[in-house]
């Protein structure tokens, strides 16, 4: 059977009705929809992709608000902290007034009169403890956003050189080969000679030539997340070199098995290959801080 005997029995099936009957409950007449066969699979694809997009963004605004809410809890504590000292900056100036007087009989004669003072009633143990479980709060806090600035720091982000994407993450057909094959990472392509930026923080693991990839950089993030940068005309670091997010780590190139001049750029974390898209926006190149 000709390609084109085949192209022609695949676009019958895909726009051959599909008929969708609704039956009312109040016993009328039926509903008869007749829907094409692409069509319902589009739907299908179209509220995979919604559910992925709306759980995604449903996972931000959940963290975002348990960063906001810990912080709103460590504001109170040391709203109630400030109040204390407050107490004691008032007892503190009142003894000061007490002990300005000249004699022992003018001090005891004035006690009556320093009613803050005497009010006051000071817990110094409670005290105690408060300052040392916010001295933890302190360090709990810096700790944290410690965290939240490495992992930013290790995160890819962005687009490591400018062009556009030719061949995404998933299943494709080799263009070598012919055969369906996954590819692990996207291509971009690009110009010969384009700088080529690191996405995030790292230290060089490997720069050299490995075989299919040519020119390959690859760079440590921390976190778990590793990058790999192929085909490159020329690598710029070496191994053990220290890069910044933003930072020129190779030029574009051809090298490889590469038939024209782009980029193939990989997203490790873990260990494993997860899809560039998630880190990066299509356009929005890498810029040094």
């Amino acid at each position: 059977m000709s390609p084109s005997n085949i192209l022609k029995r695949l676009l019958k099936k895909a726009f051959s009705p599909v008929t969708i009957m609704l039956i009312p409950h109040n016993c009328k007449k039926p509903l008869n929809l007749k829907v094409p066969s692409a069509g319902i699979i589009l739907g299908i694809v179209f509220f995979i992709i919604g559910t992925i997009f709306v759980f995604s963004s449903t996972v931000r605004t959940i963290e975002y608000r348990l960063m906001k809410q810990k912080f709103t809890q460590y504001s109170q504590q040391f709203s109630e902290l400030q109040g204390t000292m407050m107490g004691i900056k008032n007892s503190e100036n009142e003894l000061k007034k007490l002990f300005s007087l000249k004699s022992k009989k003018d001090v005891i004669e004035n006690l009556d009169n320093t009613t803050g003072l005497m009010q006051d009633t000071i817990d110094f143990e409670s005290l105690k403890n408060q300052i040392a479980k916010t001295i933890e709060t302190v360090s709990e806090i810096k700790e944290y956003l410690y965290k939240q600035k490495d992992i930013y720091r290790s995160t890819p982000l962005g687009s490591p050189v400018k062009g556009s994407i030719t061949s995404y993450y998933g299943k494709r057909i080799h263009p070598h080969t012919g055969k369906e094959q996954f590819h692990y990472g996207i291509d971009i392509k690009t110009n010969v000679g384009d700088p080529v930026k690191a996405t995030a923080d790292g230290i060089v693991s490997f720069s050299g030539w490995l075989g299919d990839n040519g020119n390959l950089v690859v760079i440590e993030h921390g976190m778990g997340f590793s990058t790999y940068y192929a085909h490159n005309k020329k690598n710029l670091v070496r191994v053990g070199q220290k890069v910044k997010k933003g930072d020129t780590i190779a030029y574009v190139g051809s090298t490889g098995n590469a038939q024209t001049a782009h980029l193939h750029y990989s997203v490790l974390r873990n260990g494993n290959y997860v899809n560039p898209k998630r880190y990066m926006d299509e356009g929005i190149y890498v810029q040094k801080e």
